[in-house]
């Protein structure tokens, strides 16, 4: 019996092993990008032209004069500031319009609701690339191109998974919930205002931090609609240092790292939200 309880252990142990070990392998095909761009953005040039990409400098080579160059450009202020505008005005609205459209769309019955909800979700299975044109005509025509208000209203109007997130958090409560809140004299916008939308706070917390991350590391649309220079984002800042006149491998991974910390930092500090808030609303009770 104990020869058996003790071959069962061993077993166990190996297992763990096996697991730690596979784990570990997959962290570090993960983090292996990661590694290298902060390597090559403390490397001089000839850092970066005589030693392998994996190793970390040696002190001859090692050198800050990347990274405080990329801090000293001029465009880097206007950058973060049109990256935390959109971000906030973007973010703001989908939180705002989600939760009422999903709120009614979970509710209420009306004619064509069906219809309504599946043109919703259709528009999101259609790809970009076929209604580039005609989007980018739209926001032409109404005088948006080279403003934050294109970029503000591609995010807003574009990508519904925020419907997705408030309707599983709204079907787990009770519609008895309403009915009393009705019965006590309170009005539709009220009960939405003072009951529901608190009840919402993970899912909200939720949608905030993907289209948060999201939005930071979009670089297709900014750099569509709004060419000018002042006008650029973390991400679009990152092409000055990518071109073939100005870039070097140095100084655009020191710019990547820089650009990195804000959407690593909100992933790290907040990655249980995500993970709490998808999982409360992916089970109806």
């Amino acid at each position: 019996m104990m020869e058996r309880i003790s071959s069962l252990k061993k077993k166990k142990n190996i297992l763990n092993g096996v697991k730690v070990l596979v784990s570990s392998f997959i962290a570090l095909i993960i983090m292996l990008p990661l590694i290298i761009t902060f390597f090559a953005a403390v490397k001089d040039s000839a850092g970066i032209a005589n030693t392998s990409p994996l190793l970390p400098p040696v002190p001859e080579n090692f050198t800050l004069d990347n990274i405080r160059e990329v801090l000293a450009n001029r465009l880097l202020p206007y950058a973060v500031r049109n990256t935390f505008v959109i971000a906030s005005v973007s973010i703001l609205f989908n939180v705002i319009m989600g939760a009422v459209t999903a709120y009614i769309l979970e509710r209420f019955e009306f004619r064509f609701k069906k219809l309504i909800y599946m043109l919703f979700f259709a528009g999101m299975m259609v790809p970009t690339c076929i209604t580039e044109i005609s989007r980018f005509k739209i926001v032409q025509g109404l005088g948006l191109y080279n403003t934050l208000g294109a970029p503000i209203l591609i995010y807003i109007a574009s990508d519904l998974m925020q419907l997705y997130i408030y309707r599983q958090f709204i079907a787990k409560l009770p519609v008895s919930l309403d009915e009393s809140a009705l019965l006590d004299g309170c009005s539709y916008f009220k009960l939405f205002r003072k009951i529901i939308f608190p009840l919402l706070a993970p899912a909200t917390a939720t949608l905030v931090i993907i289209k948060t991350v999201g939005i930071i590391n979009d670089m297709y649309v900014p750099y569509l609609y709004m060419p000018k220079s002042k006008l650029k984002t973390m991400t679009t800042f990152l092409m000055a240092y990518a071109n073939a006149e100005s870039g070097s491998w140095q100084k655009l991974a020191a710019a990547v790292i820089i650009i990195l910390i804000p959407t690593l930092l909100i992933y790290i500090l907040f990655q249980r939200k995500i993970m709490e808030g998808m999982a409360a609303g992916a089970v109806k009770e």
